[in-house]
């Protein structure tokens, strides 16, 4: 039996020209930003019908903070891609990972029922952890051969 969905659906829109995501510098350590769309949409890569959904994106900042307009632009760049709800949710975390290089971040995917399925897509990054430097012990010695 040959399947409905091919290869070329599975991975349609990942490799998509966008905008670019634009980043100015944080000012401030240790708070999370969080970034509502209401009004996502897309298409089916199979069908070409709409996906429409709600983005969330929070995350919490190191160096530079997204630039709202241009992510804005950015997300209204998916309008007419061809691209699963699944992949929508890990290709805009990868791309503000890449942007905006955060300590963590995570992207939530409400997307509105069609055929009486919905779905709730979460993926999230965290930074990885710098290994510990390690350290070395040095004991002295008194000319008694106390501490």
């Amino acid at each position: 039996m040959k399947r409905a969905y091919t290869d070329d659906h599975a991975c349609g829109g990942l490799d998509a020209a966008l905008p670019e995501i634009e980043t100015w510098p944080n000012q401030f350590p240790d708070y999370e930003i969080e970034i509502n769309l209401p009004e996502f949409s897309s298409v089916c890569p199979k069908t070409g019908l709409p996906d429409f959904g709600r983005l969330v994106l929070r995350y919490v900042p190191d160096k530079y903070c997204l630039e709202l307009k241009s992510y804005k632009m950015y997300l209204l760049g998916y309008r007419n891609v061809g691209i699963f709800q699944e992949n929508v949710v890990n290709r805009v975390l990868q791309d503000v990972v890449a942007a905006a290089k955060p300590i963590r971040a995570t992207v939530i995917g409400d997307f509105t029922p069609r055929g009486g399925l919905s779905t709730l897509v979460t993926a999230s990054w965290v930074r990885p952890r710098k290994a510990a430097a390690k350290k070395t012990s040095v004991t002295k010695r008194t000319s008694r051969g106390k501490l």
